[in-house]
């Protein structure tokens, strides 16, 4: 990856990790005034125009707006996806409009994030089978563990002279809020079920992280590095 494209989409996944949390601070603080938001629709302001009054994402500023206006979730985001299918042109518009003006909530969003993910699990591959390592992926393990990496190694091996059973590829930028929350949710399971192991932040990562035991950091430097054979 070229180092302005890695640069643009670091920006643009530290831009979603900050929405996405800020959003969840103010969703339902945000949600208590649909009713409003719904009267200065009516009353001519677009919906990209109140989303910025708001300061909250366009595509769920209408979202709250729509579901008081006696949408379902389901036309809503119909709308969203076949802008084409609006009852008249101005809608047509201002759905575009603030498609086009959401970052972190829209299709294109979305999929982006999508193929980011995709990108960071190929490195991942890549980098394990360039020196013939042996492991089984998610979907390998679907439904025989609680929780799955994305790489479970066939045989333990060293990282940095450390037993490690499992790599985890996040196709994100690893601050302290991020490695808190993904510590919590997959990170620390994976030690309990599998022993000790590596997690990858492909758009880099703080160097200060307090890793909980038998969880180890890197980043998308770890493709200069490899992995040793484990021996009792």
């Amino acid at each position: 990856m070229e180092k302005k494209g890695y640069d643009s989409e670091l920006l643009i996944t530290i831009f979603t990790q900050r929405t996405t949390r800020e959003v969840k601070k103010r969703f339902y603080v945000v949600k208590q005034n649909s009713g409003r938001m719904l009267r200065e629709w009516k009353q001519g302001h677009t919906l990209l125009e109140i989303s910025n009054k708001w300061r909250f994402p366009p595509i769920l500023t209408a979202m709250f707006i729509f579901l008081e206006d006696g949408a379902s979730r389901k036309e809503f985001w119909e709308y969203i996806n076949e802008p084409d299918i609006a009852r008249n042109k101005d809608l047509r518009n201002e759905i575009m409009e603030i498609r086009n003006a959401d970052l972190v909530y829209s299709p294109e969003a979305n999929e982006r994030q999508r193929q980011r993910g995709i990108w960071g699990e190929s490195l991942l591959h890549e980098w394990l089978d360039g020196q013939g390592i042996t492991y089984r992926t998610e979907p390998d393990l679907r439904g025989v563990y609680e929780k799955t990496p994305d790489a479970l190694l066939d045989t333990p091996m060293t990282y940095n002279g450390k037993k490690i059973y499992w790599v985890e590829s996040k196709a994100s930028f690893g601050d302290n809020t991020e490695f808190r929350m993904n510590s919590k949710k997959q990170l620390i399971p994976y030690t309990k079920i599998f022993g000790p192991g590596v997690v990858v932040y492909w758009l880099g990562c703080l160097d200060d992280l307090e890793e909980p035991e038998g969880v180890y950091v890197d980043d998308i430097s770890i493709m200069q590095k490899r992995l040793g054979e484990f021996r009792e």
